[in-house]
């Protein structure tokens, strides 16, 4: 995967649109806006994630010798331009949301201002790498929330769709807040953290359950987590795993990162009957784990039974964020440029104001209070404009214009939230490691109303739109009538 080259992995109709502005010499730059229209998963906030691999993608953008050749055997695309793409090289500006950062709808997560042609090309991959995950990073940090500060693993690449989304999919995971992976490749791939127990058929292998744990833990006596159900829970599993604490015990070995994994049955019930097994043997330390299907709302469902769980492995249904299984984000040309170099903005309309596109070369400023550091809202805004702190300021949502918010100066604060990637085709940001990211993830989290965070029914933060960009788009509406 890491070698494989990229560039075909694009919709038809982008090359097709490319041999048509090659054919008709269009050659302008332009400005294209990645958004997502709606927050995934009925989420307060979604998760920036990917950017690390569509820098990736963009560096290596070329057409090989085969791309060529595969190209002209469709027969749909003329020498000329075939001989156009054997020499195509990235040469525009990307801007993007760095990873990790708190997202919400509508605001550019990525703007890439290029020639057409090149702008054109990279719309699927952009979309492609930023919609995956994106949205396992949002799925991540929804579960982690439900579990309410013990750690979470990810366990989920035996049921991803396929090995990219195994692997891509461990990597949001962690950004999202996972505390490591079972997925070996990404352990190495990414630099995080690997975690694992054992099968049910390592106890089915052995002539009993106690001479599987007793060699499992003779082998990792530093990570002794033993899987207690494949015969007879209560009766039988953590009654073996407690003899062989015991035995270690006994023979001085230190007990740590130990205890037992359920993966079957009640698991509130199950677990509170083996934590009081545990402590009455003397091992109040021992962890409880627990795997079977999870999400965050089974998750939340449990700590409300006040189950005695704290670890969670979680597999399935955050691999492939199974209740939500796209992200949305879409990618639309919001400016054309000029011949003295200005940027004339485009706006695409649509019977639904929520498909209606913000025009013109935007950027985001994200709004904090001075006093709790939490987001009031994000404001969309023109390149260009400027935005005194010490000022009042009145911001409105877009649609629902009534909806209006007074800051009163000195008492917020503004940050410009997109960043600059390439500059004229050349990579002028480095990515951050993803432990470093996941740091960050959780910073921006602390940044938000715990409103906003609950998983059912969440409050909205509002993204409002300058006063400047406010007018463009009702001007460029109204002519639009005429």
């Amino acid at each position: 995967m890491s070698t494989l080259n990229l560039t075909l992995l694009t919709d038809l109709y982008e090359l097709t649109m490319m041999q048509g502005y090659f054919k008709s010499g269009k050659e302008q730059t332009v400005i294209f806006d990645a958004f997502y229209r709606d927050n995934p998963c009925g989420n307060g906030y979604a998760i920036a994630a990917g950017l690390e691999q569509i820098i990736d993608y963009i560096k290596d953008l070329h057409f090989s010798p085969e791309d060529i050749a595969y190209l002209r055997s469709l027969h749909i695309f003329d020498e000329d331009f075939l001989e156009y793409l054997s020499e195509f090289r990235f040469t525009g500006d990307i801007y993007a949301i760095p990873e990790g950062s708190v997202i919400f709808p509508r605001e550019p997560i990525i703007k890439v201002i290029a020639p057409i042609m090149q702008a054109q090309l990279v719309e699927t991959a952009i979309l492609n790498i930023m919609n995956h995950q994106s949205l396992i990073a949002t799925k991540a940090a929804r579960v982690v929330h439900a579990a309410q500060g013990d750690g979470v693993m990810e366990f989920g690449l035996r049921r991803a769709q396929g090995p990219d989304a195994g692997t891509y999919g461990a990597r949001a995971a962690m950004i999202g807040g996972c505390i490591g992976t079972s997925n070996v490749l990404a352990g190495q791939l990414f630099d995080v953290p690997v975690k694992g127990t054992h099968a049910h058929s390592w106890v089915m292998s052995f002539p009993d359950e106690y001479t599987a744990f007793k060699t499992y833990a003779d082998l990792y006596p530093e990570a002794a987590l033993l899987l207690v159900d494949t015969y007879d829970t209560l009766k039988s599993g953590v009654p073996n795993a407690i003899r062989v604490f015991t035995e270690m015990r006994e023979a001085g070995i230190e007990l740590k990162n130990y205890g037992i994994r359920l993966d079957s049955g009640d698991l509130a019930y199950l677990s509170k009957k083996a934590r009081k097994m545990l402590d009455d043997a003397g091992f109040p330390d021992a962890i409880i784990s627990a795997s079977s299907d999870l999400d965050e709302h089974l998750i939340s469902s449990l700590k409300i039974q006040h189950a005695a769980i704290t670890s969670w492995g979680v597999g399935t249904n955050l691999i492939t964020s199974k209740d939500c299984p796209a992200f949305g984000g879409v990618y639309k040309l919001s400016a054309v440029q000029a011949e003295d170099g200005s940027f004339i903005p485009r706006i695409k309309i649509s019977e639904n104001t929520d498909k209606i596109t913000n025009p013109g070369n935007k950027t985001i400023f994200r709004i904090y209070d001075n006093d709790s550091g939490i987001i009031i809202a994000d404001l969309i805004a023109l390149v260009g404009e400027h935005f005194d702190v010490n000022q009042d300021m009145t911001i409105f949502d877009p649609i629902e214009t009534w909806k209006k918010t007074r800051l009163v100066g000195g008492t917020y604060r503004m940050k410009e939230l997109l960043v600059k990637v390439f500059d004229q085709g050349k990579c002028v940001y480095t990515s951050p490691g993803v432990m470093e990211i996941r740091d960050y993830c959780q910073q921006e989290l602390n940044t938000l109303w715990d409103e906003t965070k609950r998983l059912v029914n969440p409050h909205d933060v509002y993204v409002d739109l300058s006063d400047k960009l406010f007018a463009l788009k009702r001007d460029l509406l109204s002519e639009s009538r005429k």
